[in-house]
């Protein structure tokens, strides 16, 4: 059977938050972009920046996010500058850089000379894409949470031959048996449910305990 193909979506680094500043005809544009994986986190970074600069004319964003389970979210905001000169050409800069759950808040000190629609779009769409530029970038894929009980006598052997067979071991809890919870992409657990029944003798099996979602760079990224 082919396996299912497993969702993957580019961000972000998590913990991730850069700061960028342009320049343009005497008004600044400062750029804070982050790591956001909830519109109430990004909520809360935008009435950070808020707070942060009182007295800035605009405090323009603009979110992608994307959440297990649920529809994506996407938002933008102009702050005050005309309709469509700001968070507009910021979510576009955010797609265009095909990245999600990330959030992008360009506050502009104004000085004094007026830059026109179109040259409020361009420098809205590069303040967050010069930003982006600075970024490291980052993967999250769904996996499955497979667990089984083990004898305790067998655990530390099968947990050896399940590395040894790149199973990715998210824990192992021991008493009286021994929980083992691996993680898997979506459709891939045949391998591991036939080498775990090889090395138990058939009394331990996998069950699927849950799913989740999980950050790695390109390089750990089996597609």
């Amino acid at each position: 059977m082919r396996s299912m193909k497993m969702a993957i979506i580019e961000t972000i680094r998590e913990g991730s938050v850069i700061h960028h500043e342009i320049e343009i005809k005497k008004s600044r544009f400062l750029t804070t972009l982050a790591r956001t994986d909830s519109p109430e986190q990004a909520r809360a970074l935008i009435d950070a920046v808020k707070a942060e600069h009182p007295q800035a004319r605009h405090n323009c964003s603009a979110y992608v996010i994307q959440v297990e389970g649920r529809d994506p979210h996407q938002h933008s905001s102009d702050d005050g500058e005309p309709s469509g000169t700001a968070g507009t050409p910021m979510l576009e800069a955010l797609k265009l850089a095909g990245v999600w759950n990330v959030t992008a808040v360009v506050t502009r000190y104004f000085g004094g000379i007026l830059l026109g629609g179109g040259g409020l779009i361009r420098a809205y769409s590069t303040a967050v894409s010069e930003a982006l530029a600075k970024a490291p970038r980052a993967h999250l894929k769904d996996i499955e949470v497979l667990e089984a009980h083990l004898l305790p006598g067998d655990a530390g052997r099968i947990e050896a031959e399940l590395r040894h067979g790149r199973a990715e071991i998210l824990g192992v809890d021991w008493g009286n048996e021994v929980s083992i919870r691996i993680g898997v992409n979506p459709g891939e657990r045949e391998p591991f449910d036939a080498l775990l029944a090889s090395l138990s003798s058939g009394v331990s099996q996998f069950h699927m305990v849950a799913t989740r979602r999980i950050e790695v760079d390109g390089s750990h990224l089996k597609l």
